[in-house]
């Protein structure tokens, strides 16, 4: 018998640093899915802190992830995943059969200003409300 938490599909968002598109990714699934979706995020090259412009950007669309901490993508953490987003990091995410791989083509807004930043972030929710639709997950309002 399953438990509840394992009906709830999982995604796993990566990029190279775990510093921007990755957080936002996750930021905003975890935002608009609430509870319906186990939201995960990686880097094949964690950075020391999250990108202050992906904070800032973040911080306008309404979501706080000043307490977030880069982390380092793990064997374990993609066979945990339904979903797996890969956000620049090329061949460095292993491959598991049975995953839903899923590359999603973004600027890197490593180095960036806030104003750069901004379309990387409206892009990336986006993408996230398709994905919460392909998954048959209703954002919450």
């Amino acid at each position: 018998m399953s438990t509840p938490a394992t009906d709830r599909p999982s995604v796993l968002f990566v990029c190279v640093h775990n510093a921007g598109r990755s957080q936002m990714g996750a930021a905003f699934l975890t935002h608009l899915a609430g509870d319906a979706v186990e939201v995960r995020s990686a880097g094949s090259a964690p950075a020391d802190k999250v990108n202050p412009a992906v904070v800032q950007a973040m911080r306008e669309a309404g979501i706080d992830i000043s307490a977030e901490t880069p982390k380092i993508l793990t064997v374990d953490a993609v066979q945990a995943s339904d979903v797996v987003i890969t956000m620049g990091c090329g061949d460095t995410c292993p491959v598991f059969p049975g995953k839903t791989y899923l590359d999603w083509k973004l600027a890197d807004p490593a180095g960036q200003g806030v104003d750069a930043v901004r379309p990387i972030r409206d892009d990336i929710e986006h993408r996230v409300r398709g994905l919460l639709a392909d998954l048959g997950v209703t954002p919450r309002a």
